[in-house]
């Protein structure tokens, strides 16, 4: 009897034990109910004035549902005009609707309704994407604005500091918190820096942020593969605080750090900031091992403007990869055609807009960076289709723009995310700029 008893407890403490382990856990990946929405093109491309076909399906567990009902707008991107709903009795629909005589994207946006859940799929496909052409303007003194801002920068001593994070480290790589000053005494800018632990010489990469605030852990990896890699925050904080810190400041004095001082120029937010991705590269300059020759940067949504901003201003960056790069054509809604994040004109009665504001945005507009990035800079751009955040409309014509040698790699369904395919052709192509593959 006492026998037994063991074996039941025994039974009971496997039990327990396997499923209190993580690996014993179910893992929850994506939905039964799939909404498609499939255009007839492949490539999502056609030409200007021909027309788009799109199939919706809406399946349960694989198999289509019958009378489903389903919302949609139609139309070009953030301007979809035509609306309805509809019920799908084999739930499948054949929906014709996309058609432009000019240059664009057309976008197809579905919601599902299915036992009191909503389920939302999009298509958002191209016509004629190559011709497309941005609206901003560039300010005749862009250039020289920008480079007076560097020079005034330069002025003021990069006074950096380091700070070794020996549980971030690995037998290949060394980990610190830097910080270097900015645009004067006290503008400080952080980041985490990485270096192989093998004394020589290196290439260097500088990773910059998309929008938010939140602390970093630094790109270790891409450092073990024989690189230096510098990883910044542009809010003149520590980058290795606990998140609730972000949180409070991000819900307080920065929110809405994105339109501070839009009609000033000279007090705009992202002057500092861009202004802190060139001190970063005089930082890789002076303090790490760089090898003086490949030197590139990189980044997604609001990194990918700081992307084409720090190769536009300085001639030593080789190398460069924009993802779907926010700040790009701000005055395109000014003429009814999507315009990039933040939208700052967005709805915005042309008659009421304010001015200073539309002539200040020039000089933070990522477009008018990309006009100035040379044929002697490799550049990797990427971006989806059905991104609602960054309008493929603006990430399209500002690769268009682009003069040097470059490569695009769009992915067609993404929204403002990353497919693991698309971060891993990034990162190989970010390894053979380096001459590390």
């Amino acid at each position: 009897m006492m026998g037994g008893r063991v074996w039941i407890c025994m039974v009971i403490l496997v039990s327990c034990f396997s499923f209190l382990c993580p690996h014993s856990f179910a893992q929850i990946r994506g939905n039964n109910i799939v909404v498609t929405v499939e255009p007839d093109h492949k490539d999502w491309n056609y030409k200007t004035g021909e027309k788009a076909q799109f199939t919706v399906e809406v399946r349960k567990s694989g198999t289509l549902i019958d009378n489903v009902s389903i919302d949609y707008a139609s139309g070009p991107e953030m301007y979809q005009l035509e609306k309805g709903s509809l019920t799908l009795k084999d739930g499948t629909l054949k929906l014709t609707s996309g058609k432009m005589m000019l240059p664009g994207f057309w976008r197809v946006d579905v919601t599902a309704h299915v036992d009191g859940k909503d389920y939302k799929q999009a298509c958002n496909v191209a016509f004629s994407p190559e011709q497309l052409q941005p609206s901003t303007v560039m300010p005749k003194d862009f250039e020289a604005f920008w480079q007076g801002v560097i020079s005034q920068a330069r002025k003021t001593d990069l006074n950096p500091t380091k700070r070794l994070l020996p549980e971030r480290c690995t037998k290949d790589v060394n980990v610190y918190e830097v910080s270097f000053q900015n645009l004067q005494d006290n503008y400080r800018t952080y980041g985490i820096l990485c270096v192989p632990v093998k004394e020589g010489r290196y290439p260097a990469l500088l990773r910059v942020p998309g929008a938010g605030v939140r602390p970093y852990g630094g790109d270790v990896w891409t450092a073990s593969q024989g690189a230096i890699t510098l990883e910044i925050g542009i809010h003149g904080i520590s980058v290795t605080m606990d998140q609730k810190l972000y949180d409070d400041v991000f819900n307080g004095a920065l929110m809405g750090y994105w339109e501070f001082n839009m009609d000033d120029r000279d007090k705009h937010y992202y002057k500092r900031v861009v202004a802190g991705c060139i001190r970063a590269l005089d930082y890789i300059e002076q303090y790490t091992p760089w090898n003086g020759k490949e030197l590139g940067v990189t980044g997604s949504s609001q990194g990918g403007f700081l992307t084409l901003a720090t190769a536009a201003l300085d001639k030593r960056i080789t190398y460069y990869a924009p993802v779907h790069a926010a700040l790009c054509d701000h005055t395109n809604s000014l003429r009814g055609v999507a315009c990039g994040w933040p939208h700052y004109f967005y709805r915005v009665n042309s008659e009421k807009v304010n001015s200073e504001k539309v002539e200040v945005s020039r000089y933070y507009d990522g477009v008018n960076f990309a006009r100035l990035i040379t044929d002697r800079q490799n550049g990797w751009f990427s971006f989806g289709y059905n991104d609602d955040v960054v309008p493929p409309t603006t990430s399209y014509a500002t690769y268009n723009v682009v003069k040097g040698p470059k490569e695009l790699s769009p992915y067609q369904q993404t929204w403002h995310f990353w497919y693991q395919e698309q971060w891993d052709e990034w990162e190989e192509w970010l390894l053979k700029q380096m001459k590390l593959r």
